[in-house]
């Protein structure tokens, strides 16, 4: 009797869910769908599908708007235990909707994430994320990813390798260049991003912050970033720019999208970049191209395809130097001195494609598959990196001949759906990915017509470039060995966001992760020998749970838990394989959205620990003390807890702001204490205790200045350390850590639009502020001074 009671009542409810489109069949995402008696509503995601559970039958009058649209509504019955499908046109074209949300949603509120797989709404998704939209990297006129991720709270750019590499911090963790086992993607695909990605071009900048494990497996475990390109579209446009700034720089910028037929779409955007620089010697050429098709099959299939190239010439830049990591001793009356040699070069190639199939069941079910591939091709030639510089400047250079390969292939696949049980709603995620890589690395003997010399090169003094007289020859070099090292990742997920009542909320998910590491090939030209290296597989699980309160529709309170890992390199003392490092997070957040999503606010606060740190290993496993430093032993953990705060808003279709602070306290909690160990209680380098950003744009339209745009940016980077961690009992029982003063740099930009033409002006580090980012270990590299730069855009 209870039982059909029970089931009785759940039979009464109904269900209203559609699918939101423009007039010409585009899919509107944002959309507000709202029960005018209940109080109840829904955004539509990105494929403009919506849902709502749980619904008294009877009549209701369903309002749908969009910010800068008239709101349209539509009576309706709901009739006990059935489904309602609302399928509802907005009377504007395509390109008049992405005008009405390129001025109401700059600063990315209510988006969602397409990196976050599942489609969960930001007040649904218990985790932080930034996302900077295109107005904004094209209002900031950015060059490179770090000029984006600086406005996310708590993440920063850490160093800059070579001055051709970018690594990046945040939540006491760095990511950096890395393939497959990086944490550096591209819609939602793994990405090597040596040489630079073309971030100008970009539609977005996704930044997830804490731990993605349960969607990526071993990335870090403190942010991913996602790069997402520009899309074609069925309507006629474009753009060309003209940049052109300080030290030279000119780079054209084309963008082209348009309809082939009525289900086939292209879009090409392409770049040429040449500019020298504030460094002496250093310049750089660059080329892109990113072309692409969307192909609609149906009106529940399609099919996108992307591809792009980036060959990338740059003159490799080791820093400045340090001086027993004292930074003032190589504060020069010039921040422009190159220590590098003249002839010193660093080439690249990137090539990537990719095939994504979308497929919609109905409007509550979807499936998503990708594959895709990348090749990245990397050749240098110069001096090593200066850490061994002497007291009084001396340092004997080095030379350093590189050259690599890495390949990776991807596939995905992701269902998607929501469902009841009973009064219970699902919305659920479950997939799996394999990525393969395979990296090929050159190595090569330094040669000259006298023959062979070895690396070493010359002296210079980094302090008096007139003490010595410096080569300016290029030596010759063969080609003497190649490792080819190939390694996979396979992963199962499954991923469920429970809505209990209305207001609460529960999210849980696990994933089945399995690394292999082959053995590698090395291949010796000159002895004729091969060696095999040896097998390494790993196996871990990555659980996520997360409790969400939602007082009202526009708030949340969550608070979660997430596992994340990291492989190791090396053995333990029986010479078996390591296992991977497991760190464990949490973090308690708040999300409200104001004013009709004119403004959002988000608080966290997290705690992220490493008991699994491994150490050289103090002996052997036959009690011998151990000096073999790829022998190791679990022996040390790491602590980072801290908290970010971010406020954004569209106030008007005049003004959009973004703000934020993030504090980061990532320290050694324990160590073995012997030779070798980290020293317990020292901060971990490159990891800014405090970060902050604000930029604000104003554009008149109704006065005299009508067309005017005014920007002003502002970026702290706090202390933090560069170098290396200190060990114990370490050679010379110095620090070798290099600490690195706090800085603030401010921009001012202005613009002016007339009918299709803009101009738009930005004069970067107005303070001429001076200070400097790690470069690698012993050396650093002073930040950017004052410059200007311009761009010239016609839309069409």
């Amino acid at each position: 009797m209870s039982l059909f009671l029970v089931t009785n009542v759940f039979a009464q409810k109904s269900t209203l869910k559609g699918t939101i489109n423009t007039t010409d069949g585009q899919a509107v995402a944002g959309v507000s769908v709202a029960i005018k008696e209940l109080k109840l509503s829904a955004q539509t995601d990105e494929d403009g599908h919506f849902i709502l559970a749980n619904i008294k039958p009877g009549s209701y009058t369903i309002t749908v708007s969009h910010v800068g649209l008239v709101n349209q509504e539509k009576t309706i019955t709901l009739e006990a235990g059935k489904t309602f499908d609302l399928v509802m046109a907005l009377q504007q074209s395509a390109r008049q909707l992405e005008e009405v949300t390129v001025t109401s949603d700059k600063t990315s509120v209510k988006r969602i994430a397409s990196f976050g797989k599942a489609g969960l709404a930001a007040l649904d998704n218990p985790q932080s994320i930034g996302i900077i939209t295109n107005t904004v990297i094209t209002d900031q006129q950015v060059q490179r990813l770090g000029d984006v991720v600086k406005n996310v709270s708590g993440v920063s750019l850490t160093q800059q390798r070579q001055g051709v590499a970018e690594t990046f911090s945040a939540r006491g963790y760095s990511i950096g260049i890395g393939g497959g086992t990086g944490s550096i993607f591209k819609n939602g695909i793994t990405s090597n991003t040596g040489g630079f990605p073309e971030a100008s071009t970009l539609e977005s900048i996704e930044v997830l912050k804490g731990s993605s494990a349960l969607l990526y497996g071993n990335t870090s475990g403190g942010v991913v970033i996602n790069m997402v390109t520009k899309k074609p579209k069925f309507n006629w446009g474009g753009e060309v720019s003209m940049r052109a700034g300080s030290n030279g720089l000119y780079k054209p910028i084309v963008d082209v999208y348009g309809p082939i037929s009525k289900k086939l779409a292209f879009r090409v955007v392409s770049t040429y970049e040449n500019a020298k620089s504030y460094r002496d010697v250093v310049k750089t050429e660059r080329t892109y191209i990113n072309p692409s098709l969307l192909y609609k099959i149906s009106n529940k299939t399609s099919v996108l395809i992307q591809g792009d190239y980036l060959d990338a010439d740059f003159t490799p830049d080791n820093g400045i130097g340090v001086i027993n990591q004292n930074v003032d001793a190589v504060l020069y009356p010039s921040r422009s001195r190159f220590i590098n040699t003249p002839w010193a070069w660093y080439k690249s190639k990137t090539a990537s494609a990719s095939v994504t199939v979308d497929h919609n069941f109905n409007s509550t079910w979807k499936l998503n598959f990708v594959a895709a591939g990348q090749s990245v091709l990397i050749n240098s030639f110069g001096t090593a990196v200066p850490n061994a510089v002497a007291v009084n400047g001396d340092w004997t250079r080095t030379l350093a001949r590189a050259g690599s390969r890495e390949t990776n292939q991807t596939l995905q696949a992701n269902l998607t759906g929501k469902f009841n049980t009973g009064v219970i709603t699902h919305q659920v995620l479950v997939g799996t990915d394999y990525v393969g890589i395979t990296t090929r690395t050159d190595a090569f003997r330094i040669t000259s017509g006298a023959g062979v010399v070895g690396t070493a090169y010359d002296k210079i003094n980094i302090l008096d470039p007139n003490k010595y007289v410096a080569r300016i020859d290029e030596p010759n070099t063969l080609d003497t060995a190649r490792t080819v090292s190939p390694s996979l990742r396979l992963g199962y997920y499954a991923q469920d966001l429970v809505g209990i009542t209305s207001k609460l909320k529960v999210l849980v998910g696990l994933r089945w992760s399995y690394l292999k590491t082959q053995p590698s090939t090395t291949t010796n030209y000159i002895k004729n020998t091969e060696v095999k290296g040896t097998l390494a597989d790993y196996r871990a699980f990555s659980p996520k749970a997360a409790l969400m309160y939602q007082p009202t529709e526009n708030m949340s309170v969550y608070a979660s838990y997430s596992s994340s890992f990291s492989t190791n390199t090396g053995t333990d003392i029986y010479l078996n394989a390591l296992k991977p490092s497991l760190m464990h997070s949490y973090e308690l957040g708040w999300k409200n959205i104001f004013y009709n999503g004119k403004l959002t606010a988000n608080l966290s606060l997290y705690k992220i620990y490493n008991n699994d740190l491994y150490q050289t290993a103090l002996f052997n496993a036959n009690g011998t003390a151990n000096t073999n430093t790829n022998i190791k032993q679990y022996a040390g953990s790491t602590l980072s807890d801290g908290l970010e705060v971010d406020f954004s808003g569209t106030l008007s279709k005049n003004i959009y702001f973004m703000a934020g602070y993030g504090y980061n306290n990532a320290r050694y909690t324990k160590s073995a204490n012997d030779s070798g160990s980290v020293v317990q209680g020292d901060k971990l380098i490159n990891n800014p205790a405090n970060t902050a950003n604000a930029t604000i744009f104003y554009t008149f339209d109704k006065t005299v200045l009508k067309g005017l745009k005014v920007g002003l940016s502002g970026f702290y980077t706090g202390t933090r350390y560069g170098g290396n961690q200190n060990t114990v009992k370490q050679t010379g029982n110095y620090n070798r850590q290099i600490p690195l003063s706090d800085f603030t740099t401010v921009d001012i930009s202005l613009g002016y639009t007339y009918k299709k033409v803009s101009l738009l002006a930005k004069l970067s580090n107005i303070g001429n502020t001076l200070n400097y980012l790690a470069h690698d270990r012993y050396s650093i590299n002073p930040i950017p001074p004052r410059q200007l730069i311009t761009t010239l855009s016609y839309k069409f």
